[in-house]
């Protein structure tokens, strides 16, 4: 117990009642609460962990409180342990219809577990020869049955004992090659692990997936006999027994019947079926597989002539011919030729073996125009060889489809899956094919889900940046055509990257290629353009057209090409939001040309002064003609040739931007109108045009041609500028009445008109006066009887 706290209580109650008074101490011990158990007041109490005690002091009586620590809880006493249980045939139809997707996967999952058996046995006789023996070399042969509806998988590995047969697979989740592998860690022979497969010792039961019935025959190098195991779908027990039939033993391996079902039959038991399974997932299998194909030769036979009609032929004297027939046979065809090439040296592989490696993986006719081979090693190690395609995608879905099904994941050289959605690359980057080769991915028990974790985003930081180095290296090679080639076939892939990565902005920048004002011919980088800027100029100047040809003609480019400065060309749909994403390169802000408030840097600001006070009132009879069309008329600092331009507010929308959204299939009207921006007019006081419009302006406002004149320049400017007209009909009725008006009169058409009116009145006062007119009794017919 702890040190005991005492306390004297001395409440009204007590304290009145002196101890001199028996009554009154009967009155105390006769006291009663819900706190106090009866007759326990002598003797003391415990409450709310206190200990209270009555005592007499002098002529009175206390009330003495003990407090202290409680002692501590006598241990509990120890329960019964119990393992957990599982109804077996519902954890295997569990394993089996719910860690798959697809029934084919079963023949991967044997296909490693005979490797894994081979790899063991060949570990294993480094230091024990004798497993070897007589038993041939280390295989595997696929053969299926269509007629009895069979597939036999059979490898000359290691085999298994009767007591590693009711261990592995008898017991669920039991992973052979898992105990293997720790084996071997404990003895430290950390090298020879390398090329085992297995994990999780769940991949043996997708046989269920196809097959109603299995049968696992093996022969262990270190037994005399050799047993078979045999169990039925959806059943709870196996047997195990002893091979006595001669000729169904085995030198040394395993071989493994699947009866198939019914529904699955017909697909699985068929050769080729088994054939393309075996190259698409165990194509780079380190062992030989071996399938029962079905072949076709030509031989030469020889047949008797047959003798001419009415002729006969004595025995002897039949001639005999030879004839060529193509005949048919079984016979084994080796089905993984290709050789995993990621797994050798780079220097050691020529250029040829990369391409005829990606024609033959990807099933693609042309070189790729590029390729890197590399290997990383530390928190992360992985092999991979990427390439980048001979020719883009011929529609744009595959642009915008992330599962292109480029990437192929192995894991131990076993094919993993091709079906990612952005784990490895990002969408901008999908045209990128390659193989990744890893021995240690976080996967699902399946082995067909890349997990998200640390480890895959650390895997893609590496493809990307390994990607953009191959990229990189074909800009800066002296062959330019082979860019061009590359340009032309993924550069919008590399503008959508601006968009959706902006991490990676320093790496896809320097890529990007553009026409521009003084290379309108040939692609441009931004290294150029910066290269080839003027001291003065502070900013990268761009204009967003539909085509080439308009941009070249725009005219906001007219006084950047009167002063030298370089203008690029954004006339792709996806240029200008990708340049917008991007906003500075080389500390150079990215500066849209055709919106307001262009600074150019070396204007005379006291002339720009004194023209726009001569030009205001103009500006304002400009806008009080067009009203709400503009938001204001300003002279402009951009113009040399034409007599206006419509500019955009800093904020809203280019002319290209709202082209391009008016295009959309599912756009919204609404938005148009919100996200339009102002428009702004910019008249060039230096050209004929305005100059007699400012004298109109002052001699005569109300003129009603002169407003004719600024209604029809601005649609003119509307249309130059790269807008829409919001009624065309209009626009041309006003285009045709000022084309009369300039060419009524020209060329003599007044004169040519009247002289064939006065031709025309002749001719018809010729054609009058020879008419005549006959009386209706004049008229006879031809058959008339009283002609005669």
């Amino acid at each position: 117990m702890a040190p005991v706290l005492s306390r004297t209580l001395a409440t009204a109650p007590l304290t009145s009642l002196p101890f001199n008074n028996i009554n009154n101490y009967r009155k105390i011990l006769n006291l009663r609460s819900t706190f106090v158990p009866p007759n326990r007041l002598r003797k003391g109490f415990s409450c709310s962990g206190l200990r209270w005690k009555l005592e007499k002091r002098g002529g009175h009586v206390g009330v003495r409180c003990e407090a202290g620590v409680a002692e501590k809880e006598a241990p509990e006493t120890p329960g019964e342990k119990f393992e957990y249980l599982a109804e077996v045939s519902r954890l295997l139809d569990l394993i089996v219809h719910s860690l798959y997707s697809h029934k084919e996967v079963f023949l991967r999952e044997f296909v490693s577990n005979a490797s894994d058996a081979l790899d063991k046995l060949r570990f294993l006789s480094v230091t024990e020869p004798s497993l070897l023996g007589d038993a041939g070399a280390l295989e595997i042969r696929i053969k299926p049955d269509p007629d009895n509806g069979t597939i036999t998988i059979t490898d000359t590995g290691i085999g298994m004992t009767k007591e590693e047969l009711i261990d592995c697979l008898g017991t669920i989740a039991q992973s052979g090659t898992s105990k293997f592998l720790k084996a071997l860690k404990e003895n430290q022979d950390l090298g020879a692990d390398n090329g085992l497969i297995g994990q999780f010792g769940v991949g043996f039961y997708s046989a269920f997936l196809v097959a109603e019935k299995v049968t696992v025959s093996t022969k262990s190098p270190r037994s005399e006999k050799q047993y078979v195991w045999e169990a039925v779908a959806d059943s709870s027990s196996y047997v195990i027994r002893e091979e006595t039939d001669p000729e169904k033993l085995l030198p040394r391996g395993t071989q493994i019947t699947l009866y198939l079902r019914p529904d699955d039959k017909y697909e699985f038991s068929e050769p080729t079926k088994i054939q393309s399974l075996v190259k698409n997932y165990s194509q780079f299998v380190s062992f030989p597989i071996y399938t029962w194909q079905e072949k076709s030769r030509t031989v030469e036979v020889e047949e008797e002539e047959e003798p001419k009609e009415g002729e006969e032929a004595k025995p002897e004297e039949l001639k005999k011919k030879k004839k060529t027939i193509t005949e048919k046979y079984w016979d084994w065809e080796l089905a993984n030729e290709t050789k995993p090439i990621w797994m050798r040296n780079p220097k050691e592989v020529e250029k040829e073996e990369y391409n005829d490696f990606y024609k033959k993986t990807f099933n693609e006719f042309l070189d790729p125009l590029s390729h890197i081979h590399f290997t990383t090693e530390g928190e992360v190690e992985f092999r991979s060889i990427l390439y980048i395609p001979g020719m883009g995608p011929l529609n744009n879905e595959d642009v915008m489809n992330p599962k292109t099904k480029n990437i192929r994941l192995y894991v131990k050289r076993v094919f993993i899956s091709d079906d990612f959605d952005g784990e490895l690359f990002p969408r901008y980057l999908s045209f990128v094919k390659g193989v990744v080769d890893s021995d240690d991915l976080p996967l699902n028990v399946s082995r067909e889900i890349l997990q998200e974790t640390r480890i895959v985003r650390i895997m893609r930081k590496r493809l990307v940046r390994k990607t953009f180095d191959m990229i990189q290296e074909i800009s800066e090679s002296e062959n330019k055509e082979d860019y061009r080639k590359f340009w032309e076939n993924f550069g919008r892939f590399l503008k959508l990257g601006c968009i959706e990565d902006t991490g990676n902005h320093k790496r896809i920048t320097p890529l990007l290629r553009f026409y521009t004002s003084k290379s309108e011919e040939e692609l441009s980088s931004l290294d150029d353009y910066v290269e080839n800027m003027g001291e003065n100029q502070k900013a990268i100047f761009y204009l967003a057209t539909d085509s080439l040809k308009s941009a070249k003609t725009a005219p906001f480019l007219e006084k950047l090409v009167q002063k030298g400065i370089e203008v690029l060309y954004l006339v792709e749909p996806i240029d200008e939001v990708a340049i917008q994403n991007l906003q500075t390169y080389k500390e150079k802000k990215f500066v849209d040309i055709s919106k307001e408030d262009l600074e150019l840097g070396d204007d005379d600001e006291v002339k720009e002064r004194e023209t726009k006070q001569e030009y205001n009132l103009l500006c304002d009879w400009i806008k009080q003609q067009l009203g709400d069309k503009v938001a204001k008329v300003q002279v402009s600092t951009r113009l040399s040739s034409s007599p206006c331009v419509l500019v955009s507010g800093k904020f809203g929308w280019s002319a290209n931007m709202e082209r391009l959204m008016k295009a959309q299939a599912l756009g919204d009207t609404s938005s148009l109108e919100f996200m339009r921006g102002r428009r702004i007019l910019e008249i060039n006081p230096d050209h004929p045009i305005i100059k007699d419009l400012n004298a109109a302006c002052k001699s005569e406002p109300d003129s009603s041609e002169a407003r004719r004149a600024v209604d029809l320049l601005y649609d003119t400017a509307l249309i130059s500028s790269g807008f829409s007209p919001d009624s065309p009909a209009e626009l041309g009725a006003k285009i045709y009445e000022m084309m009369s008006m300039a060419l009524g009169g020209r060329w003599g058409r007044a004169e040519v008109e009247g002289e064939t009116e006065e031709a025309e009145v002749a001719e018809q006062d010729a054609v009058e006066s020879e008419k005549q007119v006959i009386e209706p009794s004049e008229v006879r017919a031809e058959t008339d009887p009283w002609n005669e």
